[in-house]
């Protein structure tokens, strides 16, 4: 598979780019805003490890000019550590979020979570609950027959949510289903996603598709057409 790094710093463009290819990934660099654009059309990447502080655009405005055209996996790798940064970018579209320093086999294991969402939705079959059909081989959701684009984190949220509509799931269970057990991702990263896809699916006309059980998790609501 295929990996675009973007970061204007050659050192961790090298380290990022050595880790990874020891791990069995292609590795495709570049170092400013403009570059990653021109290269996520031309190379086609499976993910995208972006920086947020780049010259000619900066890593949110690339997360969301690639959003408008592709729904590639995008994972921001960044010393920007503010809480607002953090939300902001996994609002646009990002799938996680790793900061600066961080550990090599940390990002690696974080990467492989999102291309196994990314690359799972290939043996799934179709789920269909009230007005919505989730084709996960397709990688694509409708709503009463109206086309929805979603992120793989997004998409992964609502099929684990739709595979057993009427329960319960809680959120260690959600996590641990999204991103594998004993990962250590922070409950305001799933917040974040929950807030997109709930958005997303309100706008289409279902306002309450997903309920939160105080105190216990999360379940699919019930379509009020």
């Amino acid at each position: 598979m295929k990996i675009l790094v973007v970061d204007d710093d050659p050192r961790l463009r090298d380290l990022v780019s050595i880790t990874l290819e020891r791990a069995g990934y292609q590795v495709v660099t570049a170092r400013d805003g403009q570059m990653a654009l021109t290269h996520a059309m031309r190379e086609t990447p499976d993910l995208v490890v972006l920086d947020v502080g780049l010259p000619e655009l900066d890593g949110l405005e690339v997360c969301r000019k690639l959003r408008a055209r592709s729904d590639v996996p995008i994972l921001f790798l960044t010393a920007r550590d503010d809480e607002i940064d953090r939300i902001l970018g996994l609002e646009l579209g990002a799938d996680d979020y790793v900061t600066k320093p961080f550990s090599p086999r940390e990002l690696v294991a974080r990467i492989k979570a999102i291309l196994k969402r990314s690359s799972a939705r290939g043996t799934a079959t179709v789920l269909r609950y009230g007005p919505v059909e989730l084709d996960a081989a397709g990688h694509s959701v409708r709503v009463d027959g109206a086309a929805l684009a979603l992120t793989a984190t997004e998409l992964s949220i609502l099929r684990q949510l739709m595979q057993t509509p009427e329960a319960i799931v809680s959120r260690p269970q959600l996590i641990d289903a999204i991103y594998g057990a004993g990962s250590a991702v922070a409950d305001r990263t799933l917040d974040s996603h929950l807030r997109n896809l709930r958005r997303k699916l309100a706008e289409q006309g279902w306002g309450s598709a997903i309920e939160t059980v105080h105190g216990i998790g999360l379940r699919m609501g019930t379509w009020p057409g």
